[in-house]
């Protein structure tokens, strides 16, 4: 029996560092999988000197950054050629958290042919809206902007991308980001996963033109796994975003499952997840 290959997927300020944990689970039940950075993430990054402590607040606002110019279009095109070489290997399920879905189901718009399963956690997968719009929307009246805005760096326009000071000492600061993406985890453990984001993310979050397709992405199985504890992406904005994919292809709706827990608890405590991405394995390899 040829096994899938899972290919991880980020979301914004993340790289392949925080599926780690993620990977040993995997591994520990018999499963390969691939950690993708998308352009300008990991070892692509730029941490720039102001960044380091004691920091340079009027530095790090003017730095350039190596993300600056990266398209959904880029990130796409790379996360192919990944899924082109693991497809080679059997089986591939694509495996997408946040705004990595972006970038998901524009491959998955592109490329179908390449994914037999893709996986959405807590995951954008727009349909009706542009997910800028999705932010004014009734689903999400309960996320706390403030929380991020409170900690950016510099003018986004100007910079030619969002930096974000994820290494602030500012305790109200630190609280509100806690709230967003971890308001389960310890402080031991929320301060640990902040320092494994970047600083820096690219503006591109997509058009019209990169939202779900029904002739190409609306062929692919798929599944949501809900964050039923998520606050950066509430469970109201999650469920909606599987009533529009279902609405769109009803033929092939979403198989969903849910975890407990917030935005990031399925990464710091990842043997639930893993459980459920094994069962959705023995779903997808062919049999013997």
């Amino acid at each position: 029996m040829q096994q899938p290959t899972f290919v991880l997927v980020h979301g914004a300020f993340g790289n392949s560092f925080a599926f780690a944990p993620l990977q040993a689970e995997l591994g520990l039940l018999g499963h390969r999988s691939v950690a993708v950075d998308l352009p300008g993430h990991g070892f692509g990054a730029t941490y720039t000197r102001a960044y380091q402590a004691p920091q340079d607040p009027a530095g790090l606002a003017t730095a350039p950054g190596a993300i600056k110019g990266v398209t959904l279009a880029d990130n796409a095109a790379h996360l192919i050629g990944v899924l082109e070489r693991a497809k080679e290997n059997g089986p591939v399920i694509l495996v997408a958290h946040s705004r990595g879905g972006v970038t998901a189901t524009a491959a998955a718009n592109a490329r179908p042919d390449l994914i037999d399963r893709i996986v959405y956690v807590a995951s954008w997968c727009p349909v009706e809206l542009d997910v800028n719009d999705y932010y004014a929307e009734p689903e999400m009246a309960s996320v706390d902007l403030a929380a991020l805005g409170a900690v950016v760096a510099g003018d986004p326009a100007e910079l030619g991308l969002l930096r974000v000071n994820f290494r602030t000492a500012d305790p109200a600061a630190l609280a509100g980001l806690k709230a967003a993406f971890l308001a389960d985890g310890t402080d031991e453990e929320f301060l640990t996963f902040l320092n494994t984001f970047q600083p820096d993310e690219n503006l591109d979050v997509g058009t019209s033109a990169d939202r779900a397709q029904a002739a190409t992405w609306g062929r692919v199985p798929k599944t949501f796994v809900r964050l039923a504890d998520d606050a950066s992406l509430p469970l109201a904005a999650q469920d909606r975003l599987i009533r529009e994919g279902d609405a769109l292809t009803p033929e092939n709706p979403y198989e969903v499952r849910t975890l407990s827990g917030s935005h990031l608890k399925w990464l710091v405590d990842p043997a639930p997840a893993a459980r459920v991405l094994g069962e959705l394995a023995a779903l997808t390899a062919p049999s013997a």
